[in-house]
């Protein structure tokens, strides 16, 4: 083989190499990741049903135009967990009176925080995340990598970058005071 036809496979074999280890080392979207998703799915069905939940309200980018809020303690894989549920509502001119009419044909994703165990991700105060299709299946990013975990922990953007600016550093926009 021609030394720069060994150089070339060479090189694609390390890029190859190299990409599954960034792959596996990414914070999120793992196959943990995804099989906790899915359970927790599993486990908050009826979520809409839940006491604690509020009324339909405005929403902001990327949520969605109209939100509604949920939480509860769901048992996943017998241990408790404290969930938050977002219905992110959206479309052309939706208002929130269309959306109280008919939320399933408004609703675009479900995104979802719930607070893992003490030493999950401490940095973050243990938060996992998840964003679901409308249809309950965990959503991928562009790159296809499942939006379930520490989602774009370390990134300027993202579920954790956002949420590290909540009042009183609890990653909680909906008990800040304005």
């Amino acid at each position: 083989m021609p030394r720069s036809l060994l150089g070339s496979a060479f090189l694609m074999g390390a890029l190859v190499i190299l990409g599954a280890a960034t792959a596996a080392g990414q914070p999120f979207g793992g196959p943990e990741d995804r099989e906790f998703a899915d359970d927790l799915w599993q486990q908050m069905d009826g979520y809409r049903d839940w006491p604690m939940r509020s009324g339909i309200y405005e929403g902001t980018s990327p949520h969605g135009a109209y939100l509604q809020m949920f939480y509860n303690l769901v048992t996943v894989d017998g241990e408790p967990y404290h969930v938050i549920v977002k219905d992110n509502h959206g479309g052309p001119g939706l208002t929130a009176g269309a959306v109280q009419q008919d939320r399933d044909a408004h609703l675009q994703a479900v995104t979802v925080m719930v607070q893992r165990d003490a030493g999950y991700d401490p940095q973050n105060d243990d938060w996992f995340w998840v964003k679901y299709g409308a249809d309950g299946t965990v959503a991928d990013n562009e790159q296809g990598v499942a939006l379930a975990g520490r989602v774009a922990k370390g990134a300027s953007e993202g579920c954790i970058a956002c949420h590290q600016h909540a009042g009183g550093g609890d990653y909680l926009f909906s008990n800040d005071s304005e």
